[in-house]
């Protein structure tokens, strides 16, 4: 990866985040559609941009790299993960049972569908194209020493710290575990990403993640409840540890 190449893939990264933080252009047009928050379907509609304009970009600047989007180590990764994100799923969807019981709204399937589901499927690949695949691989070609282990640490804690600004006005310890947990699990899809050398392996993890708070939908409370956050914060911060000692021995392996 040439320093073009690496400029470029910043510079493509910083628009799409841009873009994800602020919801621009098409959050400024929300959208009332049965009981959907009105801005699920315009944020939907800019990872359809997002991922128009990712395409031209690298067409018209020349990035060709390999970020994962293949077949290539697919199966195996299931093979290997798909058990333990199956365990992850059943327990962050339990937390967030328990932690927002009773859960006292009933929704339509539209919303269940769109806000539970396909919105999360959208979150999952532009996040983890631009965290993990594109500012990942930059900073791995970048740091000459233990560049794997240092690119996905730098990368979790910016998607940690990513998250605050949707947590802003919300009790310090609330954002202080979300960040914690958000970093913890960074770290565990970043093994992913590079462990199997598949970008599709952590898009799927990410998608089953969020797709796991399904229970929000059934619920009119849009916080986070302190027991869930609890169980989470230990997950994914024993996730995170476990996946530096598998990053260690990509490492070690090369």
């Amino acid at each position: 990866m040439n320093i073009q190449m690496k400029v470029s893939c910043i510079v493509l990264a910083l628009i799409i985040c841009f873009m994800e933080l602020t919801g621009l252009p098409f959050v400024i047009y929300p959208i009332t559609f049965h009981d959907v928050d009105p801005y699920i379907i315009p944020l939907m509609m800019n990872f359809v941009l997002i991922g128009i304009l990712s395409y031209f970009f690298m067409k018209f600047f020349y990035i060709q790299y390999d970020f994962g989007f293949s077949k290539k180590g697919l199966v195996e990764g299931l093979k290997k993960f798909g058990l333990l994100a199956v365990g992850i799923s059943i327990i962050t969807f339990l937390s967030f049972l328990f932690g927002l019981y009773p859960l006292t709204y009933i929704p339509t399937g539209w919303k269940v569908l769109i806000e539970g589901v396909l919105y999360y499927i959208g979150l999952g690949i532009v996040e983890e194209f631009y965290v993990r695949g594109l500012l990942t691989s930059v900073l791995e070609h970048s740091i000459k020493k233990d560049g794997i282990l240092y690119s996905i640490v730098i990368t979790s804690v910016l998607f940690g710290l990513g998250h605050i600004p949707g947590m802003l006005g919300m009790p310090i310890y609330i954002i202080l575990l979300k960040t914690i947990m958000t970093i913890g699990m960074g770290l565990f899809l970043g093994m992913l990403y590079k462990v199997t050398n598949n970008l599709w392996i952590p898009i799927l993890m990410h998608i089953l993640i969020d797709v796991s708070a399904l229970p929000y939908c059934f619920t009119l409370n849009a916080g986070y409840p302190l027991f869930s956050l609890i169980i989470l914060t230990i997950l994914y911060t024993c996730l995170g540890i476990y996946s530096i000692k598998m990053i260690r021995e990509i490492k070690y392996d090369a």
